[in-house]
């Protein structure tokens, strides 16, 4: 997992590649776009603004990860308290599956508040949960591992 401090930071360290540009565009249209409403960018990006979600859906128990795409979230307002661990040094409680490209687990990790204007990037060797929010708005981005195109393609 990565904790940037400000949208500045993640333009200066992932300027080069088509998925960190989607990232960069998707970010730039949000004012264009609806709350709670998924967007994609080519196939390698889908996002979406989540608004007021303090102690909804999004909280759960279980730590969740993914293989084929990773999370970025970026604060608009508010914050939350995330955590994260390694995969390897939890339990799984649901199996991944391809259809959703989740996994559960569970277990503990470590602990990070983050708050308006911080970007955080949570990659594929990790699990995360959201455990504690203020009223938050944030972007959601789902990222390819894929470097602009799918293997499969």
């Amino acid at each position: 997992m990565i904790i940037l401090d400000n949208l500045e930071q993640f333009k200066v360290v992932y300027r080069d590649g088509k998925k960190w540009n989607r990232c960069i565009e998707a970010i730039d249209n949000l004012n264009n776009i609806q709350p709670n409403v998924m967007h994609s960018i080519g196939d390698s990006l889908v996002y979406m603004i989540q608004e007021n979600i303090a102690n909804e859906q999004q909280h759960c128990s279980d730590l969740i990860g993914n293989r084929r795409y990773f999370d970025v979230h970026y604060y608009l307002e508010g914050g939350e308290e995330i955590e994260w661990a390694d995969k390897k040094s939890l339990t799984t409680t649901h199996a991944y599956q391809d259809e959703t490209d989740r996994e559960s687990f569970t277990g503990n990790g470590q602990k990070a508040q983050l708050s308006q204007g911080q970007i955080v990037i949570f990659n594929n060797e990790n699990a995360y949960r959201c455990i504690a929010s203020q009223l938050c708005k944030k972007v959601v981005l789902k990222v390819t591992i894929e470097d602009g195109y799918f293997l499969n393609k």
